[in-house]
């Protein structure tokens, strides 16, 4: 017990003789003002112009999305002209086994591909194409020709 006695007081004396040291040391402290130095307007600009970025003034960003919105306005009146055409319809026709003319021809008619199914069965009856009709997934579509709609169904 005298030794764990001993150590404590030690312990306890020597935090006496350091707070002392502390409170009443005449020692100039050490000040941590920094001066943080701004760099200009300039030298900013050069940095991030050498690290590869655009630095533009509002101004001058305002004027740069001003032309891009008036050149792209320029670029869609053509494309907006040329949608005012007949759009163009996508079908697959599903053929398969046992369908005739008249049933491609009605899902023709429902596609808005032909104008009468009747007509359409008849004049590849004509044709000779009857037997040409195999199974299978064929893509027409409104802006091709009669004549390429029969050839692409009728192989």
């Amino acid at each position: 017990m005298n030794l764990l006695s001993s150590f404590a007081a030690g312990m306890l004396l020597t935090t006496a003789i350091c707070s002392a040291v502390y409170f009443t040391a005449d020692t100039p402290k050490a000040s941590s003002k920094t001066v943080k130095v701004e760099p200009s307007g300039a030298e900013m600009k050069s940095k991030l112009e050498k690290k590869g970025f655009v630095v533009q003034t509002k101004e001058e960003y305002d004027k740069t999305v001003a032309d891009a919105v008036a050149t792209s306005s320029e670029q869609t009146e053509p494309a907006e002209k040329e949608s005012t055409s007949k759009p163009v319809t996508k079908v697959i026709i599903n053929v398969s086994e046992g369908m005739t003319s008249i049933t491609v021809g009605r899902m023709l008619v429902q596609a808005g591909i032909v104008e009468d199914a009747f007509a359409f069965s008849k004049d590849i009856e004509k044709k000779g194409l009857m037997n040409k009709l195999r199974p299978g997934v064929f893509t027409v579509d409104s802006s091709m020709s009669y004549d390429q709609v029969v050839s692409t169904i009728f192989r």
